[in-house]
C-alpha cells in the first residue's frame, strides 16, 4: 500500500510554517450556566431579605454581639465543650478497645454501653444526673458489698458544671467508641500481620501502624461528632448552667423586644465555633494523609473556590469570545 507523499499527496505543512494543531472544542453544558445563574439569584435574594428586614434589627445584634454577658456564656460554652470533648474521646478509645477485646465480658459490658447511651435522649441523661441526688444523697468508696471507707456528699460534688461535663462526656463516648472502632476496622489486617511479622510489641504496632492509619477515616467523622457536641452544650441549659444559649435565652426574657438579635447573636457564635473545627479537621487530615497510597492532602475551601471561580471566568471568556 502507498503512502500518501508516494501517491501525490503531502499532507506535511510548507517549509517554515508551523504545523496546525487541531482545535479542540470544549462541550458546552447551557442547562449548568443556567442553573448557576439561577441559584446566584436566589442567593442574591436571599442575602438581600437579610440585609433589608427590619425584623431582623442588625443594630441591635451588633450591640449584643460582643457582650459581657455573651462572651461569659461562651467561655462556659467552651470550657465544657472542650472537657467533654477529651473525656468523651478517652472514653471512646477505651470502649472501643474493649468492643474489640478477646474477653468476652469487655465486650458485652462496651456493647451495652453503647446501646443504652445511644437510646436514651440527652436531655434525659442530664435531667437525671441533675436530680441524682433524690436517689443517692452521698457516694460512698469502699469495700465491694461491705463498708464504705469514703463517702461524699453528691449535693457539693455535682456542681451543675461536672453535671454538664459528666452527661456530655457519657453520651459522647458511646458515639465515639462506634468512630474509633470503625476506624480500627479500618485498617487492612494485612497491616498487623506485616508489624507482627518484623517482631514489633502490640503497643508499637498500635501506635505506629494501625493508630495513622486509623485517623485517617476517624479524623472527619470524629469531627462532625465534636460539632454536633458543640451544638449540644445549648442543653446544658436545663441543667441551670448559663452558657451561651442560657445567657441568650435569659437576655431574651429580660429584653422580649431583642429575642430576633439575640438569636442570631448565638447562631452567629455556633457557626464561628464550627468553622474554627473545620478549619482544623482540614489541618489534621492533609497531616495524616501525607504518605497514602495515591492520595493527596485534601484541598482546602478557599483552594476550591479559587479553582471554581477561575473554570467560571475561563468559560465565560470563552463563550464571549464566541
Amino acid at each position: 500500500m502507498q503512502r500518501p507523499a508516494e501517491r501525490g499527496f503531502d499532507s506535511s505543512p510548507p517549509p517554515g510554517e508551523r504545523p496546525r494543531s487541531p482545535r479542540v472544542v470544549p462541550q458546552r453544558h447551557p442547562w449548568r450556566l443556567g442553573a448557576a445563574a439561577a441559584v446566584l439569584v436566589l442567593l442574591a435574594q436571599v442575602v438581600h431579605g437579610l440585609v433589608t428586614n427590619p425584623f431582623f434589627q442588625w443594630r441591635r445584634f451588633g450591640y449584643w454581639f460582643a457582650r459581657p454577658v455573651v462572651l461569659d456564656g461562651l467561655l462556659i460554652t467552651l470550657k465544657v465543650a472542650a472537657l467533654s470533648a477529651v473525656c468523651g474521646l478517652a472514653g471512646g478509645v477505651l470502649l472501643a478497645l474493649a468492643r474489640l477485646s478477646p474477653n468476652p465480658v469487655l465486650r458485652v459490658l462496651s456493647w451495652t454501653y453503647v446501646w443504652l447511651l445511644r437510646s436514651v435522649p440527652l436531655i434525659v441523661l442530664l435531667l437525671f444526673l441533675y436530680n441524682f441526688s433524690a436517689l443517692y444523697a452521698t457516694v460512698s468508696v469502699g469495700v465491694p458489698f461491705g463498708p464504705g471507707l469514703f463517702r461524699f456528699d453528691e449535693a457539693r460534688l455535682a456542681t451543675d458544671t461536672t453535671v454538664a461535663v459528666v452527661g456530655l462526656s457519657l453520651n459522647e463516648a458511646a458515639y465515639a467508641a462506634e468512630v474509633v472502632r470503625g476506624g480500627l476496622l479500618s485498617v487492612d489486617r494485612g497491616q498487623h500481620e506485616a508489624a507482627a511479622a518484623l517482631g514489633m510489641t502490640r503497643y508499637r504496632q498500635f501506635t505506629r501502624i494501625v493508630l495513622p492509619q486509623a485517623l485517617r477515616s476517624i479524623v472527619p467523622a470524629y469531627v462532625n461528632q465534636l460539632i454536633g457536641l458543640v451544638k449540644a452544650t445549648s442543653l446544658v441549659f436545663y441543667v441551670s448552667l448559663l452558657d451561651l444559649f442560657g445567657s441568650v435565652e435569659t437576655l431574651g426574657s429580660t429584653y422580649p423586644g431583642d429575642v430576633v438579635p439575640l438569636l442570631l447573636t448565638a447562631t452567629a457564635w455556633y457557626v464561628i465555633l464550627t468553622s474554627v473545627i473545620s478549619a482544623l479537621q482540614y489541618g489534621i487530615e492533609r497531616r495524616y494523609s501525607r504518605g497514602a497510597a495515591g492520595g493527596a492532602a485534601p484541598p482546602s475551601a478557599l483552594h476550591r473556590a479559587r479553582t471554581t471561580l477561575r473554570a467560571l471566568q475561563a468559560r465565560i471568556a470563552l463563550e464571549t469570545a464566541r
